[in-house]
């Protein structure tokens, strides 16, 4: 099969975006898509192209005194009948059109099509950003290629309607266990139910209030909301064990220690088990890269609300910021779309603070 990404596809970033939406990629089956991203790129001779797994990297190496990152995830979320692509003279729908195959897709237009940068750049295109922290593809270029990653700035291609939003939340899970006694149902004295227990859980849960922090003057909202319970042994037993499970989003001023000390409090008494955690990332707006970028679109930063993968590049005290066409609030629905003028113009300011 021809590959779809051919230097004309490429010369623009509308026609990329569309190229890769039209390449099914959900999470664990990028290898299609990385092959095509990989191919295409090897045509540059102004690029270094590696590939670890589905990840593709591509660097320039100009000998510039900075070298400056761009990032986009490969994969997708499963489909809901939202493939292939289709478009019309202002959007284009499909799976992955805003997250984040548009932001992606300019990263890929840059790399084909800007092959003097005044920085160096390092270009990621990457896998299962999607799933469970342990497949993402920049953790799995961390842990066998560390050095690939070394940057004085990021900038993760992830939807944000075109504005800067800086840094990202840190998230947890948790469990949050009661204990009952088993009994028939028949005879429910005898025993301790310990879904009815649960209540409290959740009546703390909904009297919780939120935190909200400024931080560079960027507004973060923290959230504490159950996602799931799971209990009940039989239709006449009363159960004898409940869990509630919770998701904490936390400022990124809370380190994953400090987030996980606040659970324990909001739920003492009650036993916890922490399941998953990622740190958040500050803002990290000063490095003169950001600064010169921040200037270029003349625009204020917004917290990010969500955890992305600045967060990665925080922990290794790389400076980094999310900036994609993409709109947030259509991430993971059904009809899922991106206008073909934020692609435009994203493709231009990134196109200007390169060049």
């Amino acid at each position: 099969m021809p590959n779809p990404l051919t230097p004309q596809v490429l010369a623009d970033p509308i026609a990329s975006t569309r190229a890769l939406v039209d390449i099914e990629s959900v999470s664990g089956n990028e290898k299609e898509i990385a092959d095509a991203v990989q191919q295409a790129l090897e045509g540059c001779a102004h690029l270094r192209v590696e590939r670890l797994g589905n990840n593709v990297i591509a660097r320039t190496e100009l000998g510039r005194d900075q070298r400056v990152v761009l990032a986009g995830h490969l994969d997708t979320v499963p489909l809901a009948d939202n493939f292939p692509s289709t478009v019309d003279d202002k959007i284009m729908w499909g799976c992955g059109t805003s997250d984040m195959k548009s932001g992606t897709a300019i990263a890929l237009h840059l790399a084909a099509t800007c092959p003097a940068p005044r920085y160096d750049v390092t270009y990621f295109f990457y896998e299962c950003e999607e799933i469970e922290a342990a497949r993402n593809g920049l953790k799995i270029i961390g842990d066998q290629r560390p050095e690939l990653l070394e940057a004085d700035f990021a900038v993760l291609l992830e939807p944000t309607y075109g504005i800067v939003e800086a840094g990202c939340q840190g998230t947890m899970r948790a469990r949050i266990r009661t204990s009952g006694v088993r009994a028939h149902a028949a005879r429910s004295w005898l025993g301790d139910n310990a879904i009815h227990k649960a209540g409290e859980v959740l009546r703390r849960l909904s009297d919780y209030r939120a935190r909200e922090v400024e931080i560079d003057g960027c507004r973060y909202r923290e959230g504490l909301n159950a996602v799931a319970v799971h209990g009940g042994v039989a239709g006449n037993v009363i159960p004898d064990a409940c869990e509630v499970e919770v998701n904490f989003r936390f400022a990124p001023d809370r380190s994953v220690e400090q987030a996980a000390a606040h659970l324990r409090e909001v739920f003492g008494g009650y036993e916890i088990e922490i399941t998953d955690a990622a740190p958040g990332a500050l803002p990290g707006l000063s490095a003169p890269p950001a600064a010169e970028f921040l200037a270029l679109t003349g625009a204020t930063p917004a917290a990010k609300l969500g955890w992305t993968d600045v967060a990665r590049f925080a922990e290794l005290g790389i400076p980094a910021l999310n900036f994609g066409p993409g709109d947030p609030n259509l991430a993971h629905k059904r009809d899922e779309h991106v206008e073909l003028d934020k692609i435009e113009a994203g493709a231009d300011l990134l196109r200007r603070w390169l060049a």
